[in-house]
Order: C-alpha cells, then structure tokens, then sequence
C-alpha cells in the first residue's frame, strides 16, 4: 500500500523535529514581510508588533535588518514602514523563468528533432549560466546536462551568446576568475573578448570544443523579451566526435530560428 508519509519522511517526528530546527528570526522576518505585503498602507511598529505577537524591539532589530538589505523603506513623517519593489523584482524574476520554460518548449522540441543533439534553455545569474530546462538526444553517447545546474558563463556556448548581449564592461567581473577546466578553456579577458566580438558578428556562439566540460561541441543563440532585452538562450550540443566544426556551422541557421521563435513569442520585434 502507498505510504502518504513516504517512510516517515513527513511523519509527525520529522515535522516537529523541522519546527525545532528553524531559525526562528528569520520566520519572524518573513512573518514581518508577509504584514507588510499584505497592508495597503505603511505600517507602525507598535501595530505589527500587536499584530505578530512580537515585542516592539524585536520588531524594530526586523525592521532595521530589512531595511539594510533593501527590502523595506521608511515613510515620512511618521514612523511608518513599506516594503521596497525588492520582493516585486525577485518574484518577477521567477515568473519570467517559469514562463520561459513553457513558452521555449515547443522550438526546442522542434531543434532537437532537426539536430537529433541535446537541446538546452539557459538564463544568466552573474558569472553563470543555471539550465532551466532541456531535452535529451536519442543518441547513447551525448551532452549531459541537469536542470538546476550552474556552469560558468565564460566556457558554455549559452553564457557566451548571452555575454554578447551584454554591455562590454560586464566582462570585467571575470577578470582574474577565469579558471582552466579542459585544454581548451579561455582563461584569459582578451580570449573571452575576441569570443564574444564573433559572437556579436555572428549573432550566435560556438563552442567547438569542451571548455567546460572535455569533448562536448556547442552552438546557441540568445533570447530576447518583448522590450529587447536578455531573457536567457537556446543551445545544442553533443559529442565533438559526432559534431565537427562544419556540423556546427549547419546547425547555427537551425538554433537561430529557434531563438528568433521563443523571443517573437517573448514579445520581441526588431526593428528595422
């Protein structure tokens, strides 16, 4: 018979032993937070002390924590207090992620039926890349990647086609960072630069071999949003003993239509 507390692992032991081991401030914060979101005016610390069980101190030490990292502001003249549109961007950032994934499905099914190759959905976060989604290749031998997987921007097609829609100084952070992981790895500012100028020219990324990973060829294209900005990239990549330099140049027209499809139905137009 199914067990709905899958061996205990939700079992009333483990709930508690979960209550007991939760930092208990932090869910004060989050409590504050959740007030705070839920009020349609700023509020006192007298009122949501009253509101949260809390002390009047304890809500100030909150408050002031918040307020450091930018989450709440403090509203003149009274002592009152207001999230910031800190919480509004990091939540529209994961509705964008989530609606990425179900609005580029359809052009990476389309891909990897073309390629028969791995195809992968990838954003920017910093210095990496993270895999939002992929589908895998039929062949036995191929690209591995996982969802919810980081790999640095510098040595993967996808980082590369994303980095060429950024502003030149955004390659500056890798400056000293560039760490070698195969044999073929940029690991200098000047290589990454010349990389992304093709890139650019192109208006796509190749990889031709491993950088990040040994023997794994690559090609990708950037997607943009409705107001022509970086919404993440589309990328094929499999084994370079299957994918050679001129497979690559081949299938390029290939993942450019299907990052030309998942930005038109981002929104995005270009222009001219």
């Amino acid at each position: 018979m199914y067990n709905n507390n899958r061996a205990g692992r939700f079992g009333p032991r483990q709930q508690e032993k979960t209550r007991r081991d939760m930092d208990k401030a932090f869910v004060k914060g989050l409590r504050l937070i959740e007030a705070l979101a839920l009020s349609d005016e700023p509020r006192g610390v007298t009122d949501l002390a009253a509101e949260l069980g809390l002390t009047k101190s304890n809500v100030h030490r909150l408050l002031a924590t918040l307020i450091a990292q930018g989450y709440v502001r403090q509203v003149p003249p009274q002592s009152r207090y207001a999230l910031t549109t800190r919480i509004w961007e990091l939540g529209s950032h994961v509705i964008r992620r989530m609606d990425l994934t179900q609005i580029a499905r359809p052009a990476m099914s389309r891909l990897a039926e073309q390629t028969g190759e791995t195809v992968h959905l990838s954003v920017l976060d910093g210095s990496d890349v993270v895999y939002l989604d992929k589908i895998e290749s039929a062949h036995h031998i191929r690209a591995h990647t996982s969802v919810g997987a980081r790999a640095p921007a510098y040595t993967v097609a996808t980082g590369k086609a994303m980095l060429a829609q950024m502003p030149d100084d955004y390659l500056d952070r890798f400056e000293g960072q560039m760490v070698r992981y195969t044999d073929t790895t940029r690991t200098t500012l000047a290589e990454l630069r010349e990389d992304i100028r093709l890139a650019r020219e192109q208006g796509y990324a190749v990889v031709p071999e491993g950088e990040w990973r040994e023997g794994i060829a690559a090609c990708a294209c950037a997607i943009l949003n409705r107001s022509g900005e970086l919404a993440g990239a589309i990328g094929m990549s499999g084994p370079d003993s299957r994918i050679k330099r001129k497979q690559l140049r081949d299938i390029a027209p290939q993942v450019l239509e299907a990052a030309h499809a998942i930005s038109a139905a981002l929104g995005y137009m270009p222009r001219g």
